[in-house]
């Protein structure tokens, strides 16, 4: 089941999603992303519970990444899946996106290197 959960965390809001980001929920997913961006300096989506994501999940969090940097503000993803690293890797988007070990790891990650590549 597919959902999408907010929460704060060292300053950082986080959006928790879980299960499967494909085209027929991605628009909430970039919805979310862009909210959390209106509302924070700083949006980590923490991705440790998705099973599967597709291009359209991608270009949601590309989108949010890209309205983060001509805001001026921090986005990371957070706790990656293997299925969404393969996924990252394969289209070589982990050398774009910066990325958060885990959730514990966000206070030592509060360094603008950590948020802006």
């Amino acid at each position: 089941m597919n959902a999408i959960e907010h929460e704060s965390a060292d300053g950082c809001m986080l959006i928790r999603l879980r299960g499967e980001v494909d085209l027929s929920w991605s628009q909430q997913v970039r919805e979310a992303v862009l909210a959390a961006l209106g509302k924070s300096a700083r949006v980590g989506v923490v991705l440790s519970e998705v099973s599967y994501i597709d291009s359209s999940g991608i270009a949601a969090l590309v989108e949010g990444f890209q309205n983060a940097r001509s805001r001026g503000s921090g986005f990371a993803l957070v706790a990656i899946s293997d299925a969404v690293r393969a996924v990252l890797e394969l289209a070589r988007l982990d050398r774009v996106f910066p990325i958060v070990a885990d959730v514990a790891a966000i206070p030592e990650a509060n360094g603008a290197s950590a948020w802006k590549p």
